[in-house]
């Protein structure tokens, strides 16, 4: 297939093992933009393109200019608000975004933060570095279990279903938020749909995986985070801007919550916020999903669509961009790999 191929930020290297690039270059016709004048490449290289792999922004004028394209990948995974996606789907263009590669990662780690929480091995393990270790009985005041806990879900994507395998052990009763979501769909999934005011007040551990919206910006704030049960605990692995971060914050530091975060509003965290010093939260720089041998997923799944793609079938495999939602995702593209 003819390729134009520009996935600044992501590299080659970062997101295709050796074999699949080798693969990757040996059976298409790639076109590399390797700097320079990115006008000038994609005015030269579009209207031979069948599939773009890029996240630059494509307008309605761009996309004309593209008579042979079928299909847009967005490496860097997210659905941005740059590509006309309703002249995509009208001319039957796939927009698709290989997201799924992350949520094993980033479950794993969720329920690795949770479990901290719960045990509190994070502050067990600085107590003993420090000589203030205490024994037994006495070293778990405040622990509990997380097995047949009430355990609670904003949103239920690719994030929530991985958590879900993960937990299944510790045979919890989970409610789920997440307004996307019939009903049906969720109890089919084993998960009882609730309100969210449901799942802030009825769980002892909440998990916020849903992604960054028109609709939920702060959607957890300070009036929210006070239905939450005294000493229950919040783990924020999508998109810090679900939460307002100061009344985040103000709840933790008064120990009415417990807090482990893996995403910040802004990054790095600035080394004299006020946040690096606050307790009851445990830390994670934003480091869930970032395995090499994860992102070297992201090329595995490029190809399986590719192959579909040239057999004349449906891409099954990358995320596809569906009309009704795409123009309500609000998330950051990535600076760097």
């Amino acid at each position: 297939m003819k390729i134009l191929y520009d996935p600044d930020p992501r590299t080659t290297e970062d997101i295709f093992s050796t074999t699949d690039r080798e693969r990757f270059f040996s059976e298409n016709e790639v076109a590399v933009y390797d700097g320079g004048d990115r006008e000038s490449f994609y005015a030269a290289h579009l209207p031979l393109a069948e599939v773009l792999v890029s996240q630059q922004p494509m307008d309605r004028v761009l996309l004309d200019s593209a008579p042979h394209l079928r299909a847009i990948f967005n490496v860097e995974t997210n659905f941005l608000p740059n590509i006309d996606y309703p002249v995509c789907l009208s001319r039957g263009i796939h927009v698709l975004a290989p997201s799924s590669v992350f949520a094993e990662p980033v479950a794993e780690i969720g329920l690795g933060l949770a479990l901290s929480l719960a045990r509190d091995i994070h502050s067990a393990h600085n107590a003993f570095l420090n000589g203030h270790e205490k024994y037994g009985l006495e070293s778990n005041a405040g622990s509990e279990l997380l097995s047949r806990s009430d355990i609670g879900f904003i949103g239920f994507g690719d994030l929530g279903r991985a958590l879900i395998r993960l937990l299944a052990g510790f045979r919890p009763s989970v409610k789920v938020y997440d307004p996307w979501l019939p009903d049906g769909y969720l109890r089919r999934a084993g998960v009882i749909p609730a309100s969210l005011e449901e799942v802030l007040s009825g769980s002892r551990l909440v998990f916020v995986v849903a992604g960054i919206t028109t609709e939920n910006r702060h959607l957890i704030d300070g009036s929210k985070l006070d239905l939450m049960q005294s000493g229950a605990m919040l783990v924020l692995l999508s998109r810090a801007a679900i939460v307002d971060f100061k009344a985040l914050r103000e709840f933790a530091s008064l120990g009415k919550i417990r807090v482990a975060t893996d995403v910040f509003p802004e990054e790095p965290v600035a080394a004299d916020d006020l946040l690096r010093k606050t307790p009851n939260i445990l830390f994670s720089s934003h480091r869930a999903g970032a395995l090499p041998q994860t992102r070297r997923q992201i090329g595995a799944l490029v190809l399986e669509d590719l192959d579909q793609l040239s057999r004349g079938l449906a891409p099954v495999s990358c995320k596809r961009a569906q009309l009704e939602t795409v123009s309500r995702m609000r998330s950051k593209p990535i600076e760097k790999t």
